[in-house]
């Protein structure tokens, strides 16, 4: 092959794709659940997003960032109306750029000890790779960034020790309210309240993570609204594009003007033609549709619940929202992608031993039936 190694890939050779489905090239179908890793938020091939694309396409598809888009405000206007604060957004590509913007405004206001916690994922470029909570993916590149501690997730005794012991040192805590890649494990409140209540005290960065689990897919918004994280930088990305290339970092508070005319930049951020869909993605996030997401997200728990009591290889079911993990008591990575290309349903598997659930929000009632249909013969299998 002439592609670049780094992903192990599933051979499936796609003819095209609606909706929640993706059909090879003999028209089988297969019930899409990763969403292209949370990016579709409404599914394969959504007419409207396809029309804003379609549309601006028209007009430009590149015009630099010496220019300002319309759209590029009216999303910053509410991605920062729903942080409740003032603030300004600097538009990337990725969510991994989004964290390095969100890095490199950090260094340039404190230098102190940046906290971030096991199983956070925050990218793989250095800087993001450097506070992501995963050491096999750290160690062939270290020595990464200075000053970086690791902490237990939900542990809120080290962590109040922690601070107790060297708040005067922290600029920043990183935080990943529902673990994306680490396996789905949510946030809890008592670990929220603890970070909120020493930031009074010592004046540290909160930085919430919001890549995969922000833009409705927990049923908020952000998913830190599910937990009264009061965070100063929010990053955001995957499906804020429509699935087109689009990240933004959020600064709010005193934090709003961090940079500075030649501080940081990007090429291509943000690419009218991402944004003409971003807006389309935005605009549909009102209030009665993220509740159809929560009550969506509860129908599925409910029956993951039911397969649990029925099937002893399961775990635990964790995550929020339609952002759902089915943790199993051991590792069977291959297999359940093996299996579940047999029964024609498309599974991720995060941590070795988690199915990893990231369905359309859109995904319609008797769809989410199927899935659990589908996903019950691959768990027969284990």
């Amino acid at each position: 092959m002439f592609i670049s190694n780094t992903y192990k890939r599933i051979f499936l050779k796609i003819k095209n794709a609606k909706g929640i489905w993706i059909y090879d090239e003999d028209n089988n179908a297969y019930l899409d659940t990763f969403s292209g890793i949370g990016v579709l938020s409404f599914g394969h091939c959504d007419e409207k997003i396809n029309l804003a694309i379609s549309q601006q396409l028209n007009k430009y598809t590149h015009i630099s960032n010496f220019f300002v888009d319309e759209n590029a405000i009216e999303i910053a206007k509410r991605l920062i109306k729903e942080t409740g604060k003032d603030g300004t957004v600097f538009y990337a590509n990725s969510g991994t750029e989004a964290n390095e913007a969100a890095l490199k405004a950090i260094k340039k206001l404190k230098k102190g000890i940046i906290v971030s916690f096991e199983n956070n994922f925050h990218g793989r470029s250095l800087g993001s790779l450097s506070v992501t909570g995963f050491p096999n993916l750290r160690k062939h590149f270290e020595p990464l960034l200075p000053n970086i501690i690791f902490l237990p997730f939900n542990d809120s005794k080290k962590l109040k020790n922690f601070i107790e012991s060297e708040g005067k040192n922290i600029s920043a805590i990183f935080v990943e309210c529902v673990h994306g890649s680490g396996g789905l494990d949510v946030v809890s409140k008592d670990f929220v309240e603890t970070i909120n209540r020493y930031k009074k005290t010592y004046d540290y960065i909160i930085v919430a993570d919001e890549v995969q689990a922000g833009l409705g897919r927990t049923g908020e918004f952000y998913s830190y609204h599910n937990f009264n994280l009061d965070p100063d930088i929010i990053t955001v990305a995957k499906s804020l594009g429509g699935g087109l290339p689009l990240s933004a970092a959020i600064f709010t508070g005193k934090y709003k003007n961090v940079f500075s005319v030649g501080d940081h930049g990007s090429t291509f951020a943000p690419n009218p033609v991402s944004l003409a869909a971003g807006k389309t993605v935005i605009e549909r996030l009102t209030k009665p549709f993220l509740q159809e997401v929560k009550e969506k997200g509860n129908y599925l728990k409910a029956n993951l619940l039911k397969l649990k009591e029925n099937y002893p290889v399961i775990n635990k079911i964790k995550g929020l929202g339609l952002m759902l993990g089915i943790e199993l008591k051991k590792a069977y990575s291959d297999k359940i992608v093996e299996y579940g290309l047999k029964e024609k349903i498309l599974l991720n598997v995060v941590k070795g031993n988690t199915i990893r659930l990231l369905p359309a929000l859109n995904i319609k009632t008797n769809e989410i039936d199927e899935l659990i249909n589908r996903l019950e013969k691959v768990i027969k299998f284990l």
